[in-house]
């Protein structure tokens, strides 16, 4: 386990430095590249990760294939679909990485047994859960009826990571508009007086 991992696990507050040591034995570095998926759609949901480096997408391709991507995840964060991975049953969106990355990963069966030996885990794990949620009220409420140049504002002033590292399709995917739009607002911000 990774000084990233065990300092987040540290700052939580949560566990000791026994437990820490104690939980990495169960977590094992996955190296991915960039477009690897780290939990497939129709798949049982079988890891929870935390990402050390890079960066994934959250997504359901629609009948017409394309993907509608529900979040993004980077260094620092927890990765899995949750309900999924409780209930052990299948995927009902894919996790695949947008950059290089390295996820530490726990097993449904190791993550079980931790839970039932280091009782904190339960305290981090509702945390998780609860940023979760959080997150995906923010962008309920911050995406959706809004017109394009609104939603990109917003991510200008809140979310600048997204701009940073997300490709342009991928974003306008997240925000629920076209490539084209997303490239229209762009251009309505950064030069107001081009019209």
């Amino acid at each position: 386990m990774t000084d990233v991992f065990k300092n987040y696990l540290f700052s939580t507050g949560e566990l000791s430095a026994e437990e820490i040591n104690f939980s990495a034995q169960f977590f094992k570095p996955i190296r991915l590249k960039k477009g690897d998926f780290f939990i497939r759609e129709g798949e049982i949901c079988r890891h929870v990760g935390f990402i050390t480096s890079g960066a994934v997408k959250a997504y359901a391709v629609n009948k017409e294939g394309e993907e509608n991507i529900t979040c993004f995840k980077f260094e620092n964060e927890f990765v899995t679909l949750f309900q999924e991975f409780v209930a052990q049953e299948k995927s009902r969106r894919s996790i695949r990485t947008i950059e290089d990355s390295i996820i530490y990963a726990i097993s449904y069966v190791d993550y079980q047994y931790l839970l039932g030996q280091v009782t904190a885990w339960n305290t981090v794990i509702k945390s998780v859960i609860e940023q979760e949620y959080n997150q995906k009220e923010r962008y309920l409420l911050n995406y959706n009826n809004k017109s394009a140049v609104d939603k990109y504002r917003h991510i200008l002033a809140n979310e600048p990571l997204l701009v940073q590292r997300v490709a342009t399709q991928d974003l306008a995917s997240y925000l629920g508009i076209t490539q084209r739009s997303l490239t229209r607002a762009k251009g309505q911000i950064h030069r107001p007086n081009a019209l």
